[in-house]
């Protein structure tokens, strides 16, 4: 039963990476990728070296952080409150309304975000312009772009994170409920001292795998959301290899690019998990 898994992994996860070798070499259609002459470590260099790499990755950092900071606890803190509803149609018609933004394409959330945030067509401008009588370009300034940004993605993924921590507060005892209710534990202290401690591993885990896709900024909500005015911020490294490896051709600086990338992933996986463990839990 295992051996089809095996068998995609194999196919279309580890074989492809012998394509990494591309990184360390000067890449031309013609030659292909094993007769393309060697160049060491010239493209890393040159990642290094260059001031506009160095503040994409600044960017990619900065908007994933930001992402994990702003973003993490969201999904918990609506698990715990759909956790208290008790009338279930209304339950369930709540998680209906906050996973159906997951199973939007980042073209249509993007057109959403257009339509209410635009400066001259967009909905709230256009109360805040009879109000005011002024409009404000949210999409245009780099502290507002990053908060659509940021707000964007909570929207379109809360809902849908908020499924494993529902599963996770399946599995407490339902009989430390009663007994801390005995005692004369409110709401409140319940939820501190058993349901977020019961869901601490769950939470772990899932902080360990967001940290390992710190340096991974989701290429289509960036390229959806960015414009000329915001490229000081909003380019980051999945945008700009998608400039640099498709539309300018240049396949051996795009891979450095994404295989640092995953390295950096790599390393702060097993840190994670390494200070994880420190505290009794830990991915493995």
């Amino acid at each position: 039963m295992f051996l089809p898994i095996m068998i995609f992994f194999l196919v279309f996860k580890y074989y492809p990476m012998t394509g990494l070798v591309i990184a360390f070499k000067k890449y031309s259609f013609i030659k292909g990728i094993w007769g393309s002459p060697w160049s060491g470590l010239s493209s890393f260099k040159l990642i290094f070296s260059n001031d506009q790499m160095l503040d994409i990755i600044w960017n990619t950092l900065l908007l994933s952080g930001l992402s994990i900071v702003i973003g993490f606890p969201v999904p918990i803190i609506l698990a715990l409150l759909l956790n208290e509803v008790r009338k279930m149609a209304f339950k369930r018609m709540v998680q209906t309304f906050v996973y159906l933004p997951h199973f939007l394409n980042w073209v249509i959330v993007g057109g959403i975000v257009i339509t209410l945030f635009s400066q001259n067509t967009g909905s709230i401008n256009h109360v805040i312009e009879r109000l005011f009588g002024t409009t404000i370009p949210f999409l245009y300034k780099e502290s507002t772009w990053i908060g659509i940004y940021i707000g964007s993605g909570i929207w379109k993924d809360a809902g849908w994170g908020a499924i494993i921590y529902l599963a996770a507060l399946t599995s407490i005892d339902q009989s430390l409920y009663e007994a801390a209710s005995i005692d004369g534990a409110n709401k409140w202290q319940q939820m501190l001292r058993i349901t977020l401690p019961g869901i601490l591993p769950t939470i772990i885990i899932m902080l360990i795998l967001k940290i390992g896709h710190l340096m991974e900024v989701g290429f289509d909500q960036v390229y959806v959301l960015q414009n000329d005015a915001v490229s000081q911020v909003s380019e980051v490294i999945s945008t700009f290899m998608y400039k640099i490896g498709v539309q300018q051709a240049n396949f051996s600086l795009a891979t450095a690019m994404g295989l640092f990338e995953s390295l950096v992933g790599l390393v702060l996986v097993v840190l994670a998990n390494r200070i994880a463990r420190y505290f009794g839990q830990g991915l493995w």
